[in-house]
């Protein structure tokens, strides 16, 4: 039985690229095409695939965009992940950092290629996603390894009262960024992100932010500077 995917992007040539691609591999059919985050859940729910190829740097606009400013590639896959969790999102996009892959993930996404992944590449991470695995493109999976061994070392032995969720938090807050840019990096709302600063307030028994983020510095966190 094929795999039945759908390709969402905004760019037609990447689009049509890609369908093409697809379509020429053995086992794998395309049943439909997006190039915004509606169109993509709406082509996803009329076909229901077993992949959806999303690109997470689609145009903005109507309901795919979140209202604390997260992609619409995010907010659709997070869409497409909540109400039909048997289709795998598997992400081809030009975005490589490490923002965008771990709002990916966290949004439920299942593999995150970089395009220009060569074709083998693409139809391997098809395959495994169909079949349920966990795929990053190489390059990417490298950071994510360094990036969550930093984590690890920095956030849990320093502060182990925190949840990874509020070392994650504290993190941003350490680098200077206020709610609504956590927000937007962690794909929460804003109200949340509040929730867990003054969570975090109260059992590191800091003052106020400005001392959270003074003993957060003093502490490992937060190193590569603010934006």
């Amino acid at each position: 039985m094929s795999i039945r995917v759908v390709v969402v992007d905004d760019h037609p040539v990447f689009l049509i690229g890609m369908a093409a691609l697809l379509d020429s591999l053995a086992g794998i059919e395309v049943v439909g095409r997006a190039s915004d985050g509606d169109g993509a859940v709406a082509v996803v729910e009329e076909h229901r695939p077993d992949v959806v190829l999303m690109d997470l740097d689609l145009t903005a606009g109507g309901a795919a965009a979140d209202p604390d400013g997260a992609g619409a590639g995010i907010e659709a896959t997070r869409r497409i992940t909540t109400s039909m969790p048997d289709t795998a999102v598997l992400v081809v996009t030009m975005l490589g950092d490490d923002d965008s892959l771990f709002a990916a993930i966290r949004a439920g996404a299942r593999g995150y290629l970089l395009k220009g992944a060569a074709a083998p590449e693409v139809e391997r991470a098809v395959r495994a996603v169909a079949n349920g695995e966990m795929l990053l493109g190489p390059e990417v999976a490298r950071r994510a390894a360094t990036y969550l061994s930093g984590a690890r070392t920095r956030g849990a032995s320093v502060f182990p009262e925190l949840t990874g969720r509020e070392r994650e938090v504290l993190e941003l807050v350490a680098l200077g960024y206020d709610n609504s840019t956590i927000a937007r990096r962690l794909v929460l709302s804003s109200k949340t992100v509040r929730n867990y600063v003054y969570g975090i307030i109260t059992k590191l028994h800091a003052r106020d932010r400005s001392d959270l983020i003074v003993r957060a510095r003093e502490a490992g966190l937060g190193e590569g500077g603010g934006g």
